[in-house]
């Protein structure tokens, strides 16, 4: 064999190994498929490329309300709106990370309105929990039980706010825990106040049994308000309520009872707020301009059945009185609201409500409130 045949020889070899080595088959990249995340309940799914677990969802809400048709009430009056037309769309967005600390969580809650043609935006709640910390805008650590009625279309008293606040709670076990809370005050400020200067303290102990739950709470408020010659008090609120299952009813019902009594710190037990709170166009505050502090309590309930599969009848009312500070004037507002709720489908549910309410406030006589309403609304 001549040097010309190896080297023929040699190129088609080559020729031949590199049309095989074209022809195999290339490894794919990597996909990073979403996961299903079990571990922190249905519906969450691990967010591609880190162990973080995430949750979306929605609810859509649409209502129509027949406004106040009582005495004296919104049909009395032209310049008010005899009726509503209420439309309402939240996002929820829910992250969980097992960490070597505990569980790190993260919850944001939007929400866009539209009352007949006026649009609003607003922030529902957007907080981080780590172990036991608290961190964020969450319902206030204080409140507990809040209505049992599908939509409440009268105001009931009883504290319900949604706070900024720096909290710790620790779980005992068997269903105890317990929580300290910092609370944004400015929030609970129920007259005309100076600015904000100490936030509100607040404790809760708490139990969540097979049976029920039930809670007793306290809260700390700095009372501070406008007038230059009074520097202030410390209010004060607690409360106590429990929630009884009632299976041999039919699983899902319940009955609550709850009060709270507050000194100079009326929010606490669902006053109106701000610096033009009012009843029947008479002032109400936390404390007179001399110092003296306004007191009150609320005492409020309800009840839950779950007549049907699909349809739930709920009941719920309160009552609360308040002695204003430096003042023979005392308030007093009762209310009922009653609610008849049907869901055909999972997450589906459509609600007739009607509520009554009387306020009576001394020197400016009673006021009766009468709404009846009709909600749609879809979970998801």
């Amino acid at each position: 064999m001549n040097f010309k045949s190896l080297m023929l020889g040699a190129a088609a070899a080559a020729a031949a190994t590199g049309a095989q080595a074209a022809d195999l088959p290339v490894a794919p990249e990597p996909v990073d498929y979403v996961r299903v995340c079990d571990a922190s309940g249905a519906r969450f799914y691990y967010i591609p490329g880190i162990e973080s677990c995430l949750r979306v969802g929605g609810r859509v809400r649409v209502q129509y309300t027949a406004n106040n048709f009582g005495d004296n009430g919104d049909w009395d009056d032209r310049s008010a709106n005899d009726t509503s037309f209420f439309a309402r769309g939240y996002l929820y967005l829910d992250s969980r990370t097992n960490t070597e600390f505990g569980l790190l969580r993260t919850f944001t809650e939007i929400y866009g309105t539209n009352t007949n043609g006026g649009e609003s935006f607003s922030l529902g709640s957007a907080y981080i929990q780590w172990g036991g910390l608290t961190f964020g805008h969450v319902t206030s650590f204080f409140d507990y039980f809040t209505g049992q009625a599908f939509m409440g279309v009268v105001g009931r008293n009883w504290s319900d706010n949604t706070s900024n606040v720096l909290a710790y709670t620790a779980a005992f076990g068997n269903g105890f825990s317990a929580t300290l809370s910092l609370e944004d005050g400015s929030l609970r400020e129920v007259g005309s106040y100076a600015g904000h200067k100490i936030p509100d303290l607040v404790a809760n102990l708490r139990v969540d049994q097979g049976w029920g739950s039930a809670q007793v709470m306290g809260a700390l408020h700095n009372v501070r308000p406008a007038v230059a010659a009074n520097d202030g008090a410390v209010g004060w609120a607690i409360g106590g309520g429990v929630i009884i299952d009632l299976p041999m009813l039919a699983s899902g019902s319940n009955i609550a009872f709850q009060a709270q009594y507050a000194d100079g710190a009326l929010a606490y037990i669902g006053a109106a707020t701000g610096a033009t709170a009012a009843y029947n166009g008479v002032s109400i505050y936390d404390a007179a301009a001399n110092g003296d502090t306004s007191t009150g309590y609320s005492l409020s309930g309800g009840v839950y059945h779950q007549a049907t599969s699909t349809v739930g009848l709920a009941l719920d009312g309160s009552y609360m009185s308040i002695d204003l500070g430096n003042s023979t004037v005392d308030v007093t507002r009762w209310a009922i609201d009653g609610s008849v709720s049907w869901t055909p489908v999972s997450g589906l549910a459509l609600g007739v409500d009607m509520g009554y309410a009387n306020t009576d406030v001394d020197g400016a006589g009673d006021q009766d409130e009468i709404l009846a309403g009709f909600r749609v609304q879809r979970t998801f």
